[in-house]
């Protein structure tokens, strides 16, 4: 085994790898490594990534060959690769096409060329009532009506299903996208964009699949060119109310739709066009337990040949219950992590479709297409006060009294000194705290209690300049356009969420109009305390990404003078 100790990485035969955050390679290596492994532990000098069956089927999904991830390794690692990782992704990568879903007339089958694991699968209880009549050695009928709980359940026992079965069209609706000079708002798809919907539009038809790009770089912008080149009814399933008006907006700037062919479907309009974009929330209501999700049937209004889930990691469970039976519709998954607090990413593989499209954040960020981002996180003791209520407070309790630190506020005020020209959001999790904010600093705070149409008016406020600092509760994480805001105070958040961070982050990336193209996330963390165990988790996304994350220590007798930076 050759030793080179130059090398960034140790490779270790239980599938981790450590890789040196101050080798010259570092941002290199890590470019490569991010897309066949998951980013475990991020402590200063080491970080650890973990290579698993469903970061390798991603990665094979999304077109990256075995040797490229064999390769990645036997170059940087420090004490060569030890044999059984090389055979561990060789086989576990191997595994993504073993098994097929094909069309063969009239018949939806499962196909493999190996013929000893189709006779291994037919040996399990857990998928008897799924499979039909053998075809030969090679081949085993199964329902269409089972195109998708079988995926899962095969998925679970480690055969990832490549789908190649036909997919039905759907109604037809010429969608033409204004990208001429003859309309009065072209827009050109940018090259990266115009690759993430090659990448799903397989073999000139489309299919199934995830792609993944960071917040700003026009994820709803390829969602609206892959429905142009399948030109089909389409249902867009989306976060909140605000993102339905956003791709209403978008789609109608963008395309030649006219007002009555694009509807919405919400708790207050439930309007079914040909293009029909609905929350997510209205899909699981139910007056209680005992009800059906009635809302459900909207997957079966009209004959839809293309489904975008929008900010996919946020599908609820029964919308993937819901997923299992429409397996013969196309499906486009949206996203800027596949990241899941609930451990799903698994059905997003299998019932939306493998990762196509992954987009380096930082990747972008050099090309100019979204901004340079610093993230620090200040650390602040607690106030005398909260010490006292912190010590003898519940552990539930006590993140919240540490999430609510009231010593946040002199940090506050000297990062708003700090950035007194610059447009800034100030995000948190608590209404009170929010309020408390709000009245210090004579900033308008929005909820999920404001009406829309007044939450509205600041967003556009906030947009045109005319209003340089916002709150915002956790109704701001998702799919809100943003686009001027250089400056994030994240003052409190929802304990180790990965998924949160990145969303919050999202609000920021979006390109600046004038000036230099940067902006800065400041995550404000009760030091000693259980919100600093939970920000260290969330550092993991961000870090994954490829952002340096500083972190700082506050202290009273900080000065205060523009520009002067707080010591460490």
């Amino acid at each position: 085994m050759k030793v080179d100790p130059t090398r960034p990485l140790i490779v270790q035969s239980d599938l981790s790898v450590l890789l040196e955050t101050h080798h010259p390679e570092f941002e290199s290596v890590r470019g490569v490594l991010s897309r066949f492994a998951d980013l475990i532990k991020s402590p200063e000098h080491l970080h650890m990534y973990r290579i698993t069956p469903l970061s390798l089927w991603n990665a094979t999904a999304a077109g990256m060959p075995i040797e490229q991830m064999s390769a990645c390794l036997q170059q940087n690692a420090k004490f060569g690769v030890p044999s059984s990782v090389l055979s561990g992704i060789r086989k576990y990568a191997n595994r993504y096409g073993l098994l097929r879903m094909e069309d063969v007339g009239d018949e939806l089958y499962l196909v493999s060329d190996d013929t000893v694991i189709l006779r291994e699968i037919r040996t399990y209880d857990s998928l008897k009532k799924y499979l039909e009549d053998t075809r030969g050695e090679r081949a085993i009928a199964i329902s269409p009506a089972y195109r998708g709980v079988l995926k899962q359940e095969l998925t679970k026992l480690g055969f990832p299903v490549e789908d190649l079965a036909a997919y039905r069209s759907g109604e037809f609706l010429p969608i033409q996208l204004r990208d001429d000079e003859t309309v009065e708002e072209p827009f050109q798809l940018r090259d990266y964009q115009k690759s993430a919907v090659d990448a799903f539009h397989r073999i000139g038809e489309g299919g199934s699949g995830v792609l993944v790009l960071p917040c700003g770089a026009g994820k709803t912008v390829i969602g609206i060119a892959a429905m142009a080149r399948c030109s089909c009814a389409t249902l867009i399933l989306t976060s909140n109310v605000t993102s339905v008006k956003q791709w209403k907006r978008e789609i109608l700037s963008k395309t030649g739709l006219g007002e009555d062919q694009v509807g919405e479907y919400n708790g207050t309009t439930k309007d079914v066009r040909p293009v029909t974009i609905a929350t997510y929330q209205i899909l699981t209501h139910r007056g209680n337990k005992e009800d059906d999700f009635a809302h459900m049937r909207l997957f079966s209004e009209r004959e839809w040949g293309l489904i975008i889930y929008d900010e996919v990691h946020l599908l609820p469970a029964p919308v993937f219950r819901a997923t299992a039976d429409i397996q013969a519709t196309r499906r486009l998954g949206l996203t800027a992590t596949l990241i899941r607090e609930d451990g799903r990413e698994e059905d997003v593989f299998s019932l939306v479709g493998p990762k196509k499209f992954d987009m380096a954040w930082k990747e972008l960020e050099s090309q100019g297409w979204i901004a340079k981002v610093t993230c620090q996180e200040v650390r602040v003791p607690l106030s005398e006060s909260d010490r006292d209520l912190y010590g003898a407070s519940s552990a539930r309790q006590q993140f919240r009294i540490a999430g609510e630190n009231s010593a946040k506020q002199q940090v506050i005020d000297h990062l708003l000194r700090l950035h007194a020209d610059e447009p800034t959001l100030i995000i948190g999790q608590y209404i009170d705290q929010l309020e408390q904010i709000s009245a210090h600093t004579g900033a308008p705070m929005i909820s999920g209690s404001m009406a829309y149409e007044h939450r509205e008016e600041l967003y556009d406020q906030f947009k045109k300049g005319q209003l340089p600092l916002l709150i915002v509760s956790k109704v701001a994480n998702f799919a809100v356009d943003l686009p001027d805001a250089a400056v994030a105070i994240q003052v409190s958040g929802s304990y180790g969420s990965r998924q949160e961070e990145a969303q919050r982050l999202g609000r920021i990336l979006r390109p600046k109009s004038s000036g230099a193209n940067a902006a800065v996330f400041y995550s404000i963390i009760s030091e000693d305390t259980k919100e600093q165990d939970f920000a260290m988790k969330r550092q993991l996304f961000l870090v994954e990404q490829g952002y340096e994350y500083c972190i700082k220590r506050w202290s009273p007798e900080t000065k205060d003078r523009k520009g002067e930076q707080y010591e460490i």
